[in-house]
């Protein structure tokens, strides 16, 4: 008998679950699955983090980053693409690892994703918090309830306090969304359609009335950060740092990764939809398409209407558009970052009690509450619900900012891993049926697997002790729990 720790999920038994009576409704099309991949991609990284990025890491060569960054995601997703069709259970990453990498692998990658949908839940909840007040009457929301007790200041590179007892706007934001995910996965998905169309109107207004104001001189010096930004925990391996932050055009490509997180959420959906086979590549891929098409227009549209250096960091659409004089056009974009961040919380809050369904049907989790499906919504209820109580206190309360790119660390990790999976299966079980393929194999898992980690080492060296910590959390988590409770620990016992 092998190692415990390393043992693997038979594919027999993830086929079994498929079938299990303490299922999931199976109600989403493909175009609804692609909807939940726009809502979750598409939201305040395309109308604030790109103005940052541009000012700060690397000018107009933010398309190129904008390019890098899809391409990543591209090989990540035809990998997600070919697991969801063969295994079409809850789980994502998660369950992937199970069936190729063993027991523990499993955990620390559930563990991580976790970790980027809690983290990126909250923050969103903040950016949906700062849109929403600036739609509001000056003053009729009391300061006192506008922001975190405390928060994080970039500029001193410290936490201070805000002299606010919560943010109220992002608690109650994050209290609606999980009633809506309680009551079902159907009502969810139209909800997020209508998010979806108010937003992607919202960008093809962005794009094609910036148009008429671009100035190709303000594209003169396109890469002025140049075009590296690799890091090794603080050193520089291509390209320069500024401050002790790597910069450039791959240093962008790290940090707008963010804008795209979300598309890997449509595979924690397989067992809701009606044709997993068909339908969940089709939403993974075509979801991924339409938005690195939209972020790279919207780059080009706002380096030519301002000068990069001149952009601004906090709302750069926003003041673009004032500065050419359609200042109005401020309030269109200010609703669309409303309903558009609105859709990204609702599918990452969708996502993370699919993890903990997956992990606690396999023993990893207290079965009794995470895998308790709703006898009439046929939801995972309680896991919702803890899944917003926790988000609600990271967003009300917690310098939860000061994570961001921890998210990106997270994701990109998960996509390595299941770049790395799709190797694994194909050797261990070239016979399985997989009604889709993902094509070139083994080229495309390896450089999905080198872009990952050239993402990686372009964040700063604070990432990776962020991300090693909540990794050994979890690993205690798993050896005082997981390890003994576990469904393939109890048939190794039953066997003995």
């Amino acid at each position: 008998m092998g190692n415990p720790l390393f043992e693997r999920k038979p594919l027999k038994m993830l086929l079994d679950e498929v079938h299990s009576e303490n299922r999931l409704r199976r109600v989403l099309g493909p175009w609804q699955l692609t909807a939940l991949g726009v809502g979750a991609i598409i939201g305040a990284g395309i109308f604030v983090a790109t103005g940052e990025a541009a000012h700060e890491k690397a000018g107009p060569a933010l398309m190129i980053s904008y390019m890098v960054a899809g391409l990543t995601c591209v090989f990540a997703a035809l990998c997600y693409a070919e697991f969801a069709s063969m295994v079409p259970v809850a789980g994502s990453a998660y369950t992937y690892a199970y069936a190729t990498m063993g027991e523990m692998f499993a955990w620390i990658i559930g563990w991580d994703l976790t970790l980027e949908y809690a983290v990126g839940s909250a923050t969103v909840a903040n950016g949906w918090s700062s849109y929403f007040q600036t739609l509001l009457p000056e003053g009729w929301l009391p300061a006192a309830f506008s922001k975190a007790p405390i928060v994080y200041d970039k500029v001193a590179q410290e936490f201070v306090a805000s002299g606010s007892y919560m943010n109220l706007p992002a608690v109650v934001i994050v209290a609606i969304v999980t009633l809506v995910l309680v009551k079902g996965i159907q009502e969810s998905a139209t909800f997020n359609g209508l998010m979806v169309l108010v937003k992607v109107a919202a960008v093809l207004f962005v794009i094609g009335v910036g148009a008429f104001f671009f100035n190709m001189d303000n594209w003169d010096n396109f890469a002025p950060y140049g075009w590296g930004g690799m890091t090794i925990f603080g050193h520089d391996i291509i390209g320069t740092s500024q401050g002790g932050k790597p910069v450039g055009m791959l240093a962008g490509a790290a940090i707008i990764f963010f804008a795209y997180i979300g598309f890997d959420s449509v595979s924690t959906h397989a067992e809701e939809a009606k044709q997993p086979h068909r339908d969940v590549p089709f939403g993974i891929i075509t979801s991924l398409l339409v938005c690195t098409v939209l972020y790279i227009a919207v780059v080009a549209v706002l380096t030519g209407m301002v000068k990069y250096d001149q952009i601004d960091t906090g709302a750069g659409v926003s003041v673009a558009f004032r500065s050419v004089g359609l200042g109005w056009a401020e309030t269109i974009i200010a609703v669309a970052g409303v309903a558009g961040i609105t859709s990204v919380l609702l599918v990452m809050m969708l996502s993370a009690p699919r993890v903990f369904l997956a992990m606690s049907r396999d023993g990893m989790l207290p079965q009794k509450f995470f895998a308790d499906v709703h006898p009439r919504f046929r939801t995972p209820w309680k896991s919702t619900i803890l899944v917003g109580s926790v988000v609600a206190v990271g967003a009300g309360l917690l310098p939860i900012g000061a994570l961001l790119e921890m998210t990106n660390i997270g994701t990109l990790f998960a996509f390595a891993v299941v770049c790395t999976a799709v190797l694994i299966m194909r050797k261990k079980h070239p016979e399985a049926e997989r009604p889709f393929r993902c094509p070139w194999v083994p080229l495309v898992p390896v450089l999905g697997i080198l872009l990952c980690l050239m993402l990686m080492l372009s964040l700063e060296a604070a990432n990776w002790w962020r991300l090693i910590a909540w990794l050994a959390a979890g690993l205690v988590i798993y050896f005082l729990y997981g390890r003994h409770h576990s469904v393939l620990a109890k048939l190794r016992g039953g066997a003995r």
